[in-house]
């Protein structure tokens, strides 16, 4: 054995779904654990107010920014996702959703499991730990896909979400009503539509109210504010004898030596890091690395409603039901709060068409065919009220590819099937549709209309499961090959579509691959 003291059993890049499960359960097990998250801390009284408040919600340091809330754009896709202790369940809707049938047998990862089987125990447990319970009410939005549920002949199609929020009595704090005490307290919804800009109420079960705070009971540390930079084997190549792990943490570079290491920054923190690392420290990862990232075949299509709508379309929870439009796709209304209302600087119309010029001609004619409310959207201080968020996802396999960029840290191509698209007729259908029944026009992000480039907050792949190297990046325990006590637990390790909200699928993919590391030893 390398005579470097390790200092400690297992450091967790990254604290989101797969990261914070690991660090309860290998806490659990007597491991000494180290989480390491270049985001900040976050208590309820520390999120902005709405999402104007730059500084406090969108995450871009280079710019001084240091919110929680990251926008990627990519090649072929723009990314939203989650930066902070707690990782994307600071800023995601709160729906925990288990994929249907399709989703086990496709994929690199069919064949090495009976995967709907195996994973029912944990999507029960991850259910329980997250506190998932059915939204007891209905906003106008919800109201107004029921009546579209109606009319297209789905009625028995739509129903209330699934979603991670402590309801209790509106605005009234209990003690823990979760874990027997263990928790912290926890104060009942108001249905504000806040959720995406963080919980303010403190009725949101975000992972520091969960998984993280009982594993810094168990004496799990948590570093914020600090950013992994490299992976390196101790001695042996193949990691046997331990990792240094280098970080930045307070504009300086630090060290510290563990004897495994699970990434679980998500797609957009694990893919650059290992993308970075692998030509020097950790060359013996799979080719296979950044293959097969899929988007969920998401349209994120904006209807708002002019002054004259007296609905408030920010009453209820980020997303209250779910419309199954067929077999493969639904729709979701989503919403924010009061006053943000800062997308609206990045709408356009929606237009269809096969290049920018016709794309273009037809913002111009439905500005023409209607400026007076047009220009009354994009000018409302109002605007978050007057609208809504269409969230259309389809398990349709469609994936890219990531690779590490000469100018930025990512680039993406073409892997398999049609680019991802922007222009999604049944998402278009849809919106219209709502569109009328609320009296409201659809905009969509100046990306996908200028270039096509659609807009996903699901991003999933590029360390995929396979039976060999040649085949994935992790083996059916989420271990890494080519490497000891090295996992990928997050979005990354998502070999195959599920077409809806991943969150609940990482919590309990990343149970399952807990489970199969044993206790750790005592020493006599």
């Amino acid at each position: 054995m390398n005579p470097i003291a390790l200092v400690y059993d297992y450091v967790i890049i990254g604290s989101g779904f797969g990261g914070s499960v690991s660090a309860l359960r290998l806490s659990e097990k007597g491991y000494k654990v180290l989480v390491i998250e270049k985001g900040k801390w976050w208590k309820p009284s520390d999120f902005p107010a709405n999402n104007w408040d730059l500084k406090n919600w969108l995450y871009e340091p280079k710019l001084g920014l240091k919110g929680f809330f990251k926008m990627t754009f990519l090649n072929h896709i723009t990314v939203l996702s989650g930066v902070g202790v707690g990782g994307g369940s600071l800023t995601y809707a709160n729906t925990l959703p288990i994929p249907k049938s399709p989703f086990y047998k496709s994929g690199s990862w069919k064949d090495l499991a009976d995967w709907e089987t195996e994973l029912a125990p944990y999507y029960q447990l991850a259910y329980r730990m997250l506190g998932a319970t059915e939204n007891p009410s209905a906003g106008p939005a919800d109201k107004a896909i029921k009546q579209l549920a109606e009319e297209i002949g789905r009625a028995n199609h739509f129903e209330p979400t699934k979603v991670g929020i402590y309801f209790g009595e509106p605005g009234k704090t209990v003690p823990d009503p979760y874990f027997d005490g263990k928790g912290p307290d926890r104060t009942g919804c108001t249905h504000c539509g806040e959720c995406m800009t963080g919980c303010r109420r403190n009725a949101k079960n975000t992972l520091d109210k969960n998984y993280l705070y009982l594993a810094q009971q168990l004496g799990a540390e948590i570093l914020a504010e600090s950013e992994v930079t490299d992976v390196k084997p101790i001695d042996n190549q193949d990691g046997s004898d331990g990792y240094t792990i280098h970080y930045k943490s307070e504009k300086q570079q630090k060290t510290v030596q563990t004897k495994g290491v699970i990434f679980a920054g998500g797609v957009m923190g694990t893919m650059p890091l290992l993308l970075k690392i692998k030509e020097k420290s950790l060359p013996q990862l799979s080719e296979k690395l950044g293959c097969n990232v899929s988007t969920n075949n998401e349209a994120l299509i904006n209807v708002t409603t002019s002054n004259d709508n007296p609905q408030d379309f920010t009453k209820g929870i980020a997303i209250g039901s779910i419309l199954h439009t067929d077999e493969n796709s639904h729709l979701e209304p989503t919403r924010y709060g009061h006053g943000s209302s800062f997308f609206k600087v990045m709408m356009l119309p929606m237009a269809y068409g096969s290049n920018i010029f016709s794309r273009l001609f037809k913002v111009l004619w439905e500005f023409l065919k209607a400026p007076i409310t047009f220009f009354s959207i994009l000018f409302a201080k109002n605007f978050a009220t007057k609208t809504t968020i269409l969230l259309f996802m389809q398990s349709v396999n469609t994936t890219i590819r990531i690779k590490k960029g000469r100018i930025t840290p990512m680039k993406t191509v073409l892997e398999s099937g049609q680019k991802p698209s922007a222009f999604i007729p049944e998402a278009q259908d849809l919106a219209r549709r709502y569109g009328k029944i609320v009296g409201g026009k659809a905009m969509v992000s100046f990306a996908e209309t200028l270039f096509g480039i659609p807009t996903t907050a699901h991003i999933l792949g590029g360390a995929i499961m396979g039976k060999t190297k040649q085949e994935g990046v992790i083996n059916a325990n989420n271990e890494v090959f080519g490497y000891q006590n090295m996992l990928v637990c997050d979005g990354s390790m998502i070999s195959a579509n599920p077409g809806v909200n991943p969150s609940l699928s990482i919590t309990a993919i990343s149970e399952r691959a807990m489970s199969k590391i044993p206790p750790k030893l005592q020493k006599a």
